[in-house]
Order: structure tokens, then sequence, then C-alpha cells
């Protein structure tokens, strides 16, 4: 059998401790800073959940039809984000913060009840600019230690940056 490197004894007795789930010995990341960074932000697509709702819901007018359905569709995303990021906190055995007491203190982004359609296209863009930002410094403070959460980091921000596009166009 042709020589690997990877001492597979070693790997099969580490992978009985069970305990840890998902989480290896080989794991090197400091697991508690990616949760927390984790945390912010999943409260940050949270509040990005409902401000995209609230203009969905409040935006009016005839003409504004498809700029709502924009609203309704960038919300579901961020759901999915918010679900993404979740899931991952448990993957890494921490606990998901959806506290809505402190959720608006732990994102990065701002919540927006404009009633105006253009100021709440330029919330919405900036809020964009601030994820992605936010997205972009998580990435590199993880680096190589973490291939999972920065692979699901790198498709998160490449959405949000969809996202700020379509913003963007819509101000066009």
């Amino acid at each position: 059998m042709p020589h690997t490197g990877i001492d597979t004894d070693a790997i099969r007795a580490a992978a009985k401790n069970i305990d840890d789930g998902a989480v290896t010995a080989g794991y090197q990341a400091k697991r508690i800073e990616v949760i927390a960074m984790l945390n912010a932000a999943l409260a940050t697509e949270l509040v990005c959940i409902l401000r995209y709702k609230r203009h969905y819901h409040t935006a009016n007018g005839l003409q504004n039809g498809p700029i709502k359905q924009e609203f309704l569709l960038h919300a579901q995303e961020e759901q999915l984000h918010a679900d993404q990021l979740a899931e991952r906190i448990v993957q890494l055995n921490g606990q998901p913060d959806f506290n809505p007491a402190t959720l608006v203190a732990r994102s990065h982004a701002e919540y927006d009840d404009a009633d105006d359609i253009e100021a709440m296209i330029r919330a919405n863009l900036i809020a964009e600019r601030v994820a992605i930002e936010s997205y972009r410094l998580m990435i590199a403070a993880i680096g190589e230690a973490d291939p999972t959460t920065r692979h699901m980091l790198v498709g998160i921000m490449a959405k949000e940056e969809e996202h700020a596009d379509d913003m963007r166009d819509l101000l066009a």
C-alpha cells in the first residue's frame, strides 16, 4: 500500500471521541471565537430579514411592485443565510443566539423603518455593504484554520454582493 503521509490509525483512534460531533482533534481554529463571529453574523442576517420584510410590507404604489418582490426575495435569501449560520454554530458545539432582546446590539447592520422607497433601497444597500465587509473580515480572521466555515462565509458574501448590486441597480 502506498505511503500517503496520513496516520490512519491515529485518525481512527481520535475519531472514537464522539462527544465533539463534527469537531475533530485536527480542528485548528479558535472555536469559541468562530462561534462568536458566527453569532454576530446570525444577528446581522436576522436584522436584515426584519428590515427587508418591513420594507416589503410597507412599500406602496403600483410602480413599486417589482421592488417589493426584490425585498421579499432578499428576505428569503437572508433567512437561508441565517439558517446556514445557525447550523454551523451547532456543528461547532455552540448555541445559536436568537435572543430578540439583544439582536440589534449584536448586529453589524442597522434596522431601518423608512417609509420612502428610495430611502428603503439606500438603507438596504448600506446594510448589504456592511454585511459584505463584515464577512470579508471574518473570512480573513478564520484564514485556513476552518475551511468549512470559510467556504460557507465566502458563499454568503457572494450572495450579499449580488444583493448590493440589485439595490444599486434599483437606485439607477
